[in-house]
């Protein structure tokens, strides 16, 4: 399966040039730098890659460049989802035309704020009319609504839907694994949570701090299986208030900010998302020690 090796995938962020046009030529940089350290899985035209500030245009080039430079290396998933179920359907069909991506990521239709029988009808209606593997993304804060763990259990057994980003809580995180089958893909998109949800038996995390310690959470999972939770506990011991610093301000500025600060160009963000202020970014270098 494409996604065995798969437990650290990068919610990734969108490089744009000094015109705020999309660079092709960083995003190619970007790849080879989280290939290079720790990242299993990329995750392309999420909400850390501003996907709502992307044209549809913008976004179906992105998600072909992006599994151009991959070349096979992980597993690529691209987001697709709306409030709208057909949008949906037909966005998601079109970019299963691109070879090289590996599943779609369907967030749970937000401002609508459907109820669960909504919701299953809106996912079972993606998954059986899209060729492409399908990812629940379940993010309360951003949709307002909350997928329960019944739901999950539910379209879990729909062949199509392999997995889940889920960022409703370690506790939850526990339940949906005891509830769904061995195989379906249990994510954390909190990376405050990454450590919870590989002891708890979840495939791992869809982090946006990988774009910076991708490494370290890398050998977090790795001391995981080996046993050595002690080990393991002290390097989420340190990333947590990192982790916590990368989303002091409005995602992805903070950290698309210190990728800069570190060489690795992506530009700035695309309104309504400004970049940080200069007592911001100093007390953001400060936390981060760098």
């Amino acid at each position: 399966m494409k996604f065995d090796n798969a437990e650290i995938i990068t919610a990734m962020v969108t490089p744009f040039d000094e015109e705020g046009k999309v660079s092709y030529e960083r995003l190619e940089k970007l790849i080879d730098h989280l290939l290079n350290s720790g990242t299993k899985g990329l995750l392309v035209s999420g909400t850390t890659g501003e996907a709502p500030t992307l044209t549809k245009s913008e976004k179906i080039e992105l998600i072909k460049k992006t599994v151009e430079f991959v070349n096979g290396r992980v597993p690529v998933i691209a987001g697709t989802g709306s409030n709208n179920t057909a949008q949906t359907i037909e966005f998601t069909n079109e970019v299963a035309e691109i070879n090289g991506v590996d599943a779609a990521l369907v967030v749970v239709p937000y401002y609508n704020k459907p109820d669960q029988r909504g919701m299953i009808a809106h996912f079972t209606a993606v998954a059986d009319a899209c060729s492409l593997p399908i990812i629940i993304y379940n993010i309360p804060g951003r949709t307002g609504v909350t997928m329960e763990v019944s739901t999950i259990a539910t379209l879990a057994k729909n062949k199509n839907i392999i997995g889940i980003k889920d960022c409703t809580g370690n506790v939850n995180l526990s339940r949906i694994v005891a509830a769904t089958p061995d195989n379906f893909l249990t994510y954390t998109g909190e990376d405050a949570d990454a450590l919870a949800a590989k002891t708890v038996g979840a495939k791992g995390v869809i982090s946006v701090a990988a774009h910076l310690y991708g490494d370290k959470i890398e050998k977090m999972y790795n001391f995981v299986e080996q046993g050595k939770y002690k080990e393991a506990g002290s390097i989420m011991r340190e990333l947590t208030p990192k982790m916590a610093a990368i989303f002091s301000a409005p995602s992805p500025s903070p950290v698309k900010a210190i990728l800069n600060y570190k060489g690795i160009e992506v530009g700035g963000c695309r309104l309504p998302i400004l970049g940080l202020s200069s007592s911001q970014f100093k007390q953001l270098v400060n936390i981060l020690n760098i």
